[in-house]
């Protein structure tokens, strides 16, 4: 995997390279020290769970992430239903660790629109 900020081959490695100690399950990452950029894997595969993240796009995603995950983990909602209507919002599927600086903006504002009293 190429990291999208240098272009430069980002190194699959333990997630303890970033944290000090392995956190979680799943600990394998892909990652640019260069850029502080890196996205998780799925269960320890070389299977990423999104797209390269640095600092900012992390706490972008951070922050649409705080606006969606209330909705249900309150369990007023399904998760599933949350995430269909978003997608329906958008014309496609809506992927949090995929999402741009951009479109993590649209998500939150889309949230506040399609949820106001939540």
């Amino acid at each position: 995997m190429k990291c999208p900020y240098c272009n430069n081959e980002a190194v699959w490695c333990e997630n303890k390279e970033i944290y000090g100690k392995n956190y979680g399950k799943s600990y394998m990452v892909y990652l640019c020290k260069l850029c502080d950029a890196y996205v998780g894997c799925h269960q320890n595969t070389k299977s990423p769970l999104g797209t390269m993240a640095n600092r900012p796009l992390r706490k972008n995603r951070i922050m649409a992430h705080s606006e969606i995950d209330p909705l249900w983990k309150s369990g007023k909602r399904k998760r599933n239903e949350v995430y269909q209507k978003l997608s329906k919002h958008f014309g496609h599927e809506i992927h949090v660790g995929e999402s741009d600086f951009k479109k993590c903006n649209q998500i939150i504002e889309a949230v506040r629109i399609l949820f106001p009293d939540e």
